[in-house]
């Protein structure tokens, strides 16, 4: 529990203890001056004033240095108080000084971004002057080409330029030309009745121009004519000397293929008759070769031991018991004898061990009969200790719960019956020791 720090009480005044009322009189004016002083008011004459109206005695410096030092003591308390019963100066503290620079550096970010500001609202300004100047200077341009754009149409877009000026000409009339000029005037078509196809006035200049251009053509032609003639026969003569020459070549390379062709055929039959000869030979060698195999190998066959069914050709090299199978022909007497034997043993021997398992089983089962008889009757001797164990728990637990209760009424009624007023909650939390 916090215990209050001592303090200063307010005492009853007693002229008879000059000691004591000095004492408080030091601490009156200690605790007065400086407000005064903060407040900027005249400081009255405590020295005067309050030992002539309370009949004090004058302070001794001893007084009021024990009144600096207790009001020294409270300022220390009020600002303990402040940083103990501040949840965040006591919870995860407040370094002052680093605030202060926090401070400090926001108002010079601050001043920073005024500055900023200031420079780019400048900025702003000169670039709005900027533009509005562009502004005008792109007007100007823009006038000064409409004023061109106009003066070329004035010049050189003229309506008497069009290319149908012609049909709302109002100066056609005077400007038209008569219907005839003459007989080669370009104007005179067909519905002007003016010029007609049968007249023909130039009839023999153009048939003179024409007998020349007649002749012209006919001598370029026969130029022509003849210069594609001799091309033609220079180029069947190399075609000919080109034919003569490879119908040459030709005959050559066959009479060249043909006496090949005869001296391999030559060589062919030479070495098709050695071939021949060598083949019959080679059949007749294998004929009698195969005649005296096949005899040997019947006379092998008759005499084997295969026919015979000799018992030494199914031994093998790796045991007595491990007979080869291509070979082996069947068990003796003796062997199916004593395999007949030994079966019956086995059969006896199955037999004996069956009965041997039937007999364990039955004794197992009376065994496993008689232990479920006594695992149940434990069971149910268990179940019965169980439930009387149970019984004694619950008639237990109701004498524990009745003394419990008796035992609380006790302390709510009797032991604790003084209830805590307000005031005792109230004396906590209040200092800071």
């Amino acid at each position: 529990m916090v215990t209050s720090v001592w303090t200063a009480r307010p005492q009853k005044l007693d002229t008879c203890q000059p000691r004591k009322s000095g004492y408080v009189l030091a601490v009156l004016v200690y605790i007065t001056l400086p407000r005064y002083q903060e407040s900027g008011a005249r400081l009255p004459d405590f020295s005067r004033k309050i030992p002539a109206m309370l009949k004090f005695q004058h302070t001794t410096p001893e007084d009021l240095k024990i009144a600096a030092s207790i009001e020294h003591k409270r300022r220390l308390e009020e600002a303990r108080k402040l940083r103990i019963f501040d949840p965040r100066v006591r919870k995860i503290g407040i370094d002052k000084a680093f605030l202060d620079r926090q401070v400090e550096e926001k108002k010079r970010l601050r001043e920073q971004e005024q500055a900023k500001e200031c420079q780019l609202n400048e900025a702003l300004v000169r670039s709005s002057q900027l533009a509005a100047h562009l502004e005008r200077q792109q007007e100007e341009e823009r006038r000064q080409i409409h004023k061109e754009i106009e003066s070329f149409r004035r010049e050189h877009q003229r309506a008497e330029d069009r290319r149908d000026y012609d049909l709302y000409d109002p100066e056609a009339l005077r400007k038209s030309l008569p219907l005839r000029v003459d007989d080669d005037d370009p104007n005179l078509g067909l519905a002007s009745a003016q010029k007609f196809e049968g007249e023909d006035p130039n009839l023999h200049e153009r048939q003179e121009a024409q007998k020349q251009q007649m002749r012209w053509w006919i001598r370029r032609q026969k130029e022509e004519r003849e210069a594609a003639e001799k091309v033609r026969r220079e180029i069947e003569e190399a075609y000919q000397e080109v034919i003569l020459s490879r119908d040459e070549r030709a005959a050559t390379l066959a009479r060249m293929e043909e006496e090949c062709r005869r001296r391999l055929n030559e060589a062919t039959a030479r070495f098709n008759c050695a071939l021949a000869t060598e083949q019959q030979h080679r059949r007749q060698c294998e004929a009698v070769q195969e005649e005296e195999d096949n005899k040997a190998e019947i006379y092998n066959h008759v005499t084997g031991d295969f026919l015979t069914e000799a018992k030494e050709q199914a031994e093998s090299t790796r045991g007595p018991h491990r007979p080869l199978v291509s070979r082996y022909k069947g068990m003796t007497e003796d062997e199916l004898k004593v395999f007949r034997n030994a079966q019956l043993e086995q059969i006896k021997e199955l037999q004996r061990i069956k009965q041997d398992e039937k007999r364990m089983n039955e004794d197992w089962d009376r065994m496993m009969t008689s232990h479920l008889q006594t695992a149940y009757s434990y069971a149910r001797e268990l179940e019965q200790k169980k439930s009387e164990l149970n019984k004694k728990i619950a008639e237990e637990n109701l004498r524990m719960a009745e003394r419990q209760k008796s035992h609380q009424d006790y302390l709510n009624r009797v032991l604790y019956k003084n209830i805590p007023a307000a005031a005792f909650y109230e004396q906590f939390n209040k200092s800071t020791r």
